[in-house]
């Protein structure tokens, strides 16, 4: 199928999907767990041949990690389907109620953004959260993967299809496969509503500058630990060894180590063994490198993502610099504060222009399922419609219904009738 027919029959789908019930939605859900597990072995296989392809590639060692989907991946997305069916419905909630004149109430209730094009990394569990978000949701999806991905997501949207068969409308979710399969969709603004690029800030803003459908875009992942003057030094060290190492090439780990230069003695010695257990390769500006051994840092570091074992850091003289640092070389995604001073904690909450600030623990908590919204699209690092981990509140938009029994307007010039705006219970 071409992508503007994909789109076409995306966009009647749509239609369909939001006079769906909760209860269809989550037995499409549950049926997408029942048909993966059925599936599991050609969804192996493929994924099988895929790692064969990128090895051959020269693919890199967290980016092979990131592509293998196996037992453990296949029970994770099946248990994301169970917990996301048991959240709330996220459509038909009334987030407003007043009466504009007696007898005439407003009503602002949530409801689907309707189509939803979502390009994504080559990570194949990410197929299968976006899909069962936008149909919790009620949205219809287009698909595109990484083309590393590509035989694991054929085979992972045949499952999903065929479990939602009977359930969902034809058409609610196709996978695109080209780089010019994207050129396509961003063209279809008659049918899309809305665009989610996860990738570079480059590649975001090639997207936003290609379309006339709205993004909501998902960029680097830039992230800082900032290690301040009154920091525990034991909780410090635990928690940054987890925001660089318990997950590599993703997003939400931290990237830049900054390091007030009172606890930097104390402090990075001890993180520096630590990490280099894990097989961190360290870079360091130059009072870092008076301190401890590593390889010198360079202002580029400052501005890299590297998804891999590498961790560049910085000496600062306080909170207010480390905040100016993150703000200028940062990309809005997550960033924290390791402090017992609370003045600390406080100035850097409030200084940090992030999707998520946080204080005492790690960035690796940046996810949507670990905020308790069942999965998530992508983080979003703009400020309009989402920010932060895009789960169900963020595929969705309200309308309003107003409620009456014959008013009209001339009644409200004339008189007859009075504005109240009165909330109603």
């Amino acid at each position: 199928m071409q992508v503007k027919e994909a789109a076409a029959a995306a966009r009647q789908a749509a239609y369909a999907l939001a006079q769906l019930t909760h209860e269809q939605r989550i037995a499409a859900l549950q049926g997408m767990a029942q048909a993966l597990k059925a599936h599991a072995q050609v969804i192996f296989a493929a994924n099988r041949e895929d790692m064969q392809s990128a090895q051959a590639e020269n693919l890199t060692a967290p980016l092979m990690r990131r592509l293998k989907f196996d037992e453990r991946k296949l029970q994770d997305v099946i248990t994301g389907l169970f917990s996301l069916s048991g959240l709330p419905d996220p459509l038909g909630q009334t987030t407003l109620a007043r009466e504009l004149t007696p007898g005439l109430n407003l009503y602002r209730v949530s409801c689907p953004i309707g189509v939803i094009g979502v390009v994504f990394e080559s990570r194949p569990d990410a197929l299968v959260q976006i899909a069962s978000l936008c149909v919790k949701s009620g949205n219809a999806v287009l698909l595109k993967g990484g083309r590393e991905a590509l035989r694991t997501n054929r085979a992972l949207m045949a499952a999903l299809t065929e479990g939602t068969k009977g359930i969902l409308p034809d058409g609610w979710g196709a996978l695109l496969e080209t780089r010019e399969d994207v050129t396509d969709m961003l063209s279809q603004d008659q049918s899309i509503d809305l665009i989610i690029p996860r990738g570079s800030n480059a590649f975001v803003r090639y997207i936003m500058d290609h379309t006339h459908i709205p993004v909501m875009g998902h960029a680097d992942g830039i992230c800082h630990t900032y290690v301040d003057a009154s920091a525990e030094v034991d909780m410090a060290v635990r928690v940054v060894v987890d925001a660089k190492t318990q997950a590599l090439a993703v997003c939400n780990a931290t990237e830049t180590l900054l390091v007030h230069r009172d606890i930097a003695p104390a402090f990075l010695p001890v993180c520096a063994s630590a990490l280099k257990e894990k097989g961190v390769e360290l870079r360091g500006d130059d009072e870092t490198r008076q301190i401890m051994d590593c390889l010198p840092a360079t202002d580029a570091d400052w501005a890299t993502e590297y998804l891999d074992a590498i961790l560049s850091i910085k000496i600062v003289g306080s909170v207010e610099e480390a905040i100016r640092h993150i703000n200028r070389y940062g990309s809005h995604h997550t960033d924290a504060i390791i402090a017992s001073d609370e003045t600390a904690q406080r100035r850097f909450l409030a200084g940090i222009d992030s999707a998520g600030v946080y204080v005492n623990c790690s960035t690796r908590f940046a996810d949507g399922y670990r905020y308790g919204f069942g999965a998530e699209v992508g983080i979003s690092t703009g400020k309009l419609h989402a920010r932060g981990p895009v789960g169900l509140e963020g595929l969705c938009t309200y309308k309003y219904h107003l409620l009456g029994s014959g008013q009209t307007v001339e009644d409200t010039v004339t008189g007859k009738i009075q504005y109240t705006h009165r909330d109603l219970d």
